[in-house]
């Protein structure tokens, strides 16, 4: 008896803790944000042989059509990175988790495989962030180190190991993506493509006039837009993935 490919996914993922990928039933228009019930984000402790990062967040989750939170994040090779000083350049934030299945899969054969590379430019910034806390599953300089490498990823991993800037987006999902405008506004949020593991979800959202079973990339589709200067016909779109591995 043949096993359907998408129920090999579910019983894997299960078997890892690490899916709860949103059912078509379950996704909402939006992602759910994640709050932080602490009025203050503490500057997070760098995990031993990690570079120290410094994150500065607002304290309810980013809207669209608002200034994207400021944050200032080391990278695993040492790199300090702020997000005031990209002003006046497309910036896109990809959540990250180099053991998430989704994760894998969509930068091994998926829409990420190529993608940062494909629209990286010198006006377009693309940061790779993981939000995993000490001792979660995909933490860490070294294993993010592996992982950009073995992902042949051209951008670099940031480390928000307090979770403080995943929190301020209200990241849920890994992958989960954000595009900020040059003007410093959050104009996009959601997931990568309407296709979970490379299977298209009818019950996601298309495009106007799209056909069923079309694939459709949310993020070029942004980009593209916004390279067209009119509004984004797709903003606001469910993620999907392995829940960020906050500390509890």
């Amino acid at each position: 008896m043949t096993i359907p490919r998408m129920l090999l996914v579910s019983v894997a993922c299960t078997a890892l803790l690490a899916c709860d990928r949103d059912s078509p039933a379950q996704a909402a228009p939006s992602a759910p944000p994640v709050t932080d019930p602490k009025p203050a984000v503490p500057a997070p402790k760098g995990a031993p042989g990690a570079p120290a990062a410094q994150a500065t967040a607002a304290a309810q989750p980013a809207e669209l059509g608002k200034p994207a939170p400021d944050f200032t994040l080391v990278d695993t090779e040492g790199a300090t990175h702020a997000l005031a000083k990209l002003r006046g350049k497309t910036v896109v934030l990809e959540w990250f988790n180099p053991d998430c299945p989704f994760v894998r899969f969509a930068h091994s054969q998926g829409p990420l495989e190529d993608m940062a590379g494909r629209v990286a430019s010198a006006d377009l910034v693309w940061l790779a962030i993981n939000s995993g806390a000490a001792g979660k599953q995909g933490h860490g300089v070294d294993r993010n180190k592996r992982a950009r490498s073995d992902y042949k990823m051209p951008n670099p991993i940031l480390l928000d190991e307090s979770g403080s800037v995943g929190r301020a987006y209200g990241a849920a999902k890994t992958p989960h993506l954000y595009v900020i405008d040059p003007d410093g506004v959050l104009v996009f949020r959601g997931g990568i493509d309407n296709a979970p593991m490379g299977e298209v979800d009818p019950e996601r959202p298309r495009l106007p006039g799209a056909k069923e079973g079309e694939r459709v990339n949310y993020v070029d589709t942004a980009l593209e837009d916004m390279k067209q200067r009119r509004p984004l016909r797709l903003a606001d779109v469910p993620a999907y993935g392995c829940s960020v591995k906050y500390a509890s």
